[in-house]
């Protein structure tokens, strides 16, 4: 099936002013923003929807109260859409929407949306590197490091779920929607991927007991490391709690940093995923710290040498 990766995520929240504060602040475009809520979207028009948590448009919430309400994946082509219909329509009920979208549930309850994908191509320059023995990625008098320079979110890149039975949930996507695993932490975790993208993931699923089920982050990709570093270093400026990073993932291979937020969940900024074909072989590994990041930094603010050491180092 021809899914191309989430199109949108749409959360029921208690404040709606601190989420249109922080998703502007983190770099999305406000759209139709209200005091009922709005959109945030991303340059290719992926997007974060927030509304009031008792908005009666909203589907039901979990057992659990995470604030996620609903994963809406774009999809290349209504013969996608009719298919995903079709299998999903054998054994669960199956809504289609007034917009043409359709809506059902997974296996642990999470609500999914279906729908022609909203992505808009995008032309945004990848970060160019200087390497020596290699043609220059910017030539001479090109700077590599502009303090003024301005970074978007592109493109809303996956999703991460806590579930109580990790194999039940796992096999949902592969086996009905055409997901493969791409590499899995062994009885903790299973990145999979849709078959119409070659990113390493867009959903993650992780073994926790199901009081907590719900989703722990997001992220959105950006042009590369430099642009991950500056977003976080001005996000945390803000006065944004760095919940983990900033670092770089071993399966994936992505920079990341991730940030606590008001709508219950992480909310990362990532940025060079590994690409993966069908010919891809899935790695496994115990879930561990040395296989969760090939190296993690600490944010610290601003320093020169001559100065006072930074805070928490010995002078």
């Amino acid at each position: 099936m021809n899914i191309l990766g989430p199109d949108s995520l749409v959360f029921g929240v208690d404040d709606v002013a601190a989420c249109v504060q922080y998703f502007t602040d983190y770099g999305l475009t406000p759209i139709g923003v209200s005091d009922s809520g709005g959109r945030f979207e991303a340059v290719d028009g992926t997007s974060i929807v927030i509304a009031r948590r008792d908005d009666p448009s909203l589907p039901a919430a979990m057992e659990t109260g995470t604030m996620l309400r609903k994963t809406i994946y774009g999809v290349a082509d209504r013969q996608t859409l009719d298919a995903i219909a079709a299998e999903l329509g054998r054994d669960r009920e199956v809504k289609r929407l007034p917009d043409g979208s359709i809506e059902a549930s997974d296996d642990m309850g999470f609500v999914l949306g279906f729908q022609l994908s909203v992505r808009r191509k995008i032309d945004v320059p990848g970060e160019a590197v200087n390497s020596p023995g290699n043609k220059p990625g910017r030539g001479p008098n090109t700077l590599g490091a502009n303090a003024d320079a301005e970074f978007r979110p592109l493109t809303l890149s996956h999703v991460v779920y806590f579930v109580p039975d990790l194999a039940e949930a796992s096999k949902f996507y592969t086996e009905r929607l055409g997901f493969r695993c791409t590499d899995r932490f062994t009885n903790a975790g299973s990145f999979l991927r849709p078959a119409g993208t070659l990113d390493h993931h867009t959903l993650f699923l992780i073994q926790t007991p199901a009081f907590m089920k719900g989703v722990e982050h997001f992220t959105f990709h950006l042009c590369g490391p430099t642009a991950v570093l500056q977003c976080g270093y001005r996000f945390a400026a803000k006065g944004y709690q760095t919940f983990w990073g900033p670092g770089r993932h071993k399966f994936g291979s992505n920079w990341f940093w991730y940030f606590n937020s008001p709508v219950g969940c992480h909310v990362e900024y990532d940025a060079d995923m590994d690409l993966h074909d069908d010919a891809w072989v899935a790695r496994e590994v115990p879930m561990q710290v040395d296989e969760s990041q090939i190296f993690l930094l600490q944010h610290r603010e601003k320093w020169a040498p001559g100065g006072p050491p930074p805070s928490g180092q010995a002078s």
